[in-house]
């Protein structure tokens, strides 16, 4: 089952920028994502028709702070092969990454938008070899096997390929115990992981949908309302979750969901 099969999964993230056409060529250019649409204020990015990114110019927006906010926009890839074709591209062309791991469930790289944004471009294992303990999906912060990876580069990069979806979005949050209710009760998430400093939610059994950890933000409060950075995520229900389309709801700190009815296959 793909994340997007799950009751509530993401649909895409709204991002407030300052510099809209650099940060569309970003998504576009490293990313690999079709411009859907575009009106000198907005700009909206994606695959096969859906959106995945949606950028809104606002030039005044204080750079992005070290605050409650995005952690990460994850993009999750079809296949390994599209990853190694990635992390390929990435090696060739001198695109900084802030970081690769291997978290048991998935294989993961990091970077960042031009505006500081965190990206992790992603494949999932399949879930067969994911590891439970009770109704807790094992996960792991390990070295990532980069030559592996690079050996399943047969072709060139030639953008994301058809499939690719926004797998998960992590936040970074105030506390973890206030998040965790949050999710339970405002979304109807479960939580599948847990640390200390991070939990992790979702629905229909994924390793996560959404997260938040405090390894930036401890006790931080309500974010700045004038600044760039998240804007919204959008989340879309399928029918077993059609209770929670048309929900707009912000948490503690300021993130704001907003919840869709699952666009028709």
């Amino acid at each position: 089952m793909a994340t997007s099969d799950a009751p509530l999964s993401v649909q895409n993230v709204a991002l407030t920028v300052n510099d809209l056409q650099k940060t569309g060529d970003f998504y576009q250019s490293v990313i690999g994502l079709d411009q859907l649409s575009s009106d000198g204020e907005a700009m909206v990015l994606g695959k096969d028709g859906l959106p995945l990114v949606e950028l809104r110019r606002d030039a005044k927006a204080r750079p992005r702070p070290q605050e409650a906010g995005l952690f990460h926009t994850a993009f999750l890839l079809p296949d390994r092969a599209a990853l190694g074709r990635w992390l390929r591209f990435a090696a060739e062309t001198g695109l900084r990454l802030d970081g690769a791991s291997d978290h048991l469930v998935s294989e993961a790289l990091y970077l960042r938008d031009p505006e500081g944004n965190g990206i992790e471009i992603y494949v999932d294992r399949p879930r067969a070899m994911w590891t439970k303990n009770g109704d807790q999906i094992v996960m792991d912060t390990l070295p990532l096997d980069i030559q592996a990876l690079l050996r399943l580069a047969d072709q060139p990069w030639s953008g994301a390929p058809s499939g690719t979806v926004v797998g998960h979005v992590h936040l970074q949050v105030g506390d973890i115990p206030t998040v965790e209710g949050f999710m339970s009760e405002k979304l109807g998430m479960q939580r599948v992981a847990h640390i200390p400093s991070a939990s992790f939610f979702s629905t229909g059994g994924y390793h996560h949908h959404l997260a938040g950890n405090i390894w930036n933000s401890r006790g931080a409060g309500r974010r700045s309302p004038d600044a760039a950075g998240l804007a919204e995520v959008v989340l879309a229900a399928d029918h077993t979750a059609a209770n929670f389309a048309g929900t707009e709801v912000e948490d503690p700190w300021g993130n704001r969901f907003r919840v869709i009815a699952k666009p028709a296959a």
